[in-house]
């Protein structure tokens, strides 16, 4: 199966976009009201879709969700305030990578306890060799905000052409040309850091393949078109079965 289209309407986009935020908060991916999910509107290069700020994520659905611009500004009607601080570090994203249509940052434990330590992701595993060279690495500057908006073209030159960013003692980063890509990556780079931080508790000596291995394994996944599209069908048919209201 090939990677899907990006969406083509507003309300597609707003369903999926909404359909993210469902599944962050059903997979422990949270952090209250904070941390943001953003896609770009189709024909708009500019203009996105993000979370108001004060509603859980389990609360978000598609009508919910509020039209910004890159300044992240409301430019719709709304009855809920929305963070521009917080969409600082989206909105860099989105205007210097064409194919970051939607960008993903969270807050969890595993990716703060991984984000705390120097020697970022271990290839480990395989859901850890995906991400192999895969990962940039930010360091931190305090809380994102309007007054050190120049840290944006740090954001931007960390991130590079990767799929994910490291942001040092603070969270986790993915971006994909469509909700389905960036959420896949957002679940499995969580994934690989619980499984990071799990081995290493245990105390003992850690086994990392070989070089040779690692390349050849991260091919393997590199060369997969489906990208988590598969996954994404089964997710939003799973949402659709226990909390329908996420598309209202």
């Amino acid at each position: 199966m090939s990677l899907a289209s990006p969406a083509s309407t507003e309300q597609t986009l707003r369903e999926e976009l909404a359909a993210a935020y469902r599944l962050m908060a059903l997979f422990n991916m949270t952090d209250l009201v904070y941390t943001h999910l953003s896609v770009r509107l189709p024909g708009e290069s500019h203009r996105y879709l993000v979370n108001p700020y004060g509603l859980l994520f389990e609360e978000i659905t598609a009508s919910s969700l509020v039209i910004v611009d890159a300044d992240g500004q409301p430019r719709q009607e709304t009855s809920w305030p929305v963070n521009p601080a917080g969409f600082v570090i989206h909105s860099a994203i989105h205007r210097s990578r064409p194919d970051a249509a939607c960008v993903m940052h969270s807050h969890t434990v595993a990716g703060m306890v991984v984000a705390a330590q120097e020697q970022k992701i271990l290839p480990l595993n395989q859901m850890n060799i995906e991400f192999y060279n895969a990962v940039g690495f930010h360091g931190y500057e305090g809380i994102a905000a309007d007054d050190n908006l120049s840290e944006r073209e740090r954001l931007v030159r960390d991130l590079g052409s990767h799929c994910a960013l490291i942001l040092q003692n603070h969270g986790l980063l993915t971006v994909g040309a469509t909700v389905a890509q960036a959420f896949y990556r957002m679940y499995y780079i969580e994934q690989a850091c619980r499984i990071q931080i799990a081995a290493q508790a245990t105390g003992v000596p850690l086994h990392i393949p070989s070089e040779e291995k690692i390349l050849r394994t991260k091919k393997q996944f590199d060369d997969d078109p489906d990208q988590g599209e598969l996954i994404w069908q089964a997710l939003r048919r799973k949402l659709d079965r226990e909390q329908p209201d996420y598309k209202n």
